[in-house]
């Protein structure tokens, strides 16, 4: 992960050079070479995607003339995008991250939590479910991602217990491979240990808006992003309603930079009027260099 753009892109060489200084630990080689289990650790992959996408960032500015109008990130993202908007220092936010995945490691035990994804259920629909099945657990909506794909959180029996009741009402459901129940109550722990931190972080002014995973509306605002930030962590990201708004805001065109595509095909799916296209490591520039 990202060591093409390390080989090719000076600016991404030096990104990851700073990242690995910010944090004391050689976190290029473990993005470049693994290993993988070491790497998909929660405390590591925050900070090693964050990084990832800064470089590729980074790199396509250098090398194209990319002046976003808005700014949005799933989750984790949204710190790589506060980064991009000015809020927040790259150092700084490569170690709030490593926090954050610290923190949403320990708030549950392992085994105890669980997530998946319901798809072809409406949202109300799906919220019926989650409250219907609990039993005194916690299960309820984590992302609201858009497409028909509504991802929830919880107890791990909860969450089965949901995926089986989706399933009955017509509804397909998988389990997902994580290693918490993400953006659910359950996180409250790793919220309290976020806003402690964040109390001791500066805020600058945006100045790009970024869209909120909390209310999925645009944020220019740096008094917000703090409790932005910390109600985040036990309160769904409602990605769709993003996109949407950014759809009525004008928006027309979106770049996805940083490891992967899946936001990519989210929006394409939601036909929301957005061109999306994923820019990879390099290769998807050429596709911003012509609108940008």
């Amino acid at each position: 992960m990202g060591r093409r753009l390390a080989a090719e892109h000076r600016v991404a060489r030096a990104t990851f050079e700073e990242a690995d200084e910010a944090l004391g630990i050689r976190l290029s080689r473990l993005c470049f070479e693994g290993p993988v289990d070491e790497l998909v650790q929660t405390e590591n992959a925050q900070p090693a995607i964050l990084a990832t996408s800064i470089a590729g960032y980074r790199a396509a500015a250098k090398e194209i003339d990319l002046r976003p109008s808005w700014l949005a990130g799933h989750s984790l993202g949204e710190y790589t995008a506060l980064v991009v908007g000015g809020a927040l220092g790259f150092a700084e936010a490569l170690r709030l991250v490593r926090l954050r995945g610290r923190l949403m490691q320990t708030a549950v035990p392992e085994g105890v939590g669980a997530m998946a994804a319901i798809i072809g259920l409406a949202e109300d629909a799906v919220a019926a479910v989650c409250a219907r099945v609990a039993e005194h657990e916690v299960v309820e909506p984590a992302n609201f991602n858009g497409a028909g794909q509504i991802v929830v959180a919880g107890h791990r029996g909860a969450v089965a217990r949901a995926v089986a009741a989706a399933r009955a009402l017509g509804g397909r459901a998988v389990e997902l491979p994580v290693s918490a129940p993400f953006h659910c109550r359950l996180m409250a722990p790793a919220a309290a240990g976020l806003a402690r931190a964040l109390a001791a972080v500066e805020i600058a002014p945006l100045t790009i808006p970024v869209v909120a995973n909390v209310d999925g509306a645009p944020n220019a605002d740096a008094a917000r992003v703090r409790a932005l930030l910390v109600t985040q962590v036990t309160a769904p990201v409602r990605w769709a309603e993003s996109m949407a708004t950014l759809a009525e805001l004008g928006c027309v065109r979106a770049f996805e930079i940083g490891p992967g595509q899946v936001l990519t095909r989210l929006v394409q799916r939601m036909q929301l009027g957005i061109e999306a296209a994923a820019a990879g490591e390099g290769e998807g520039w050429a596709a911003l260099a012509s609108v940008a």
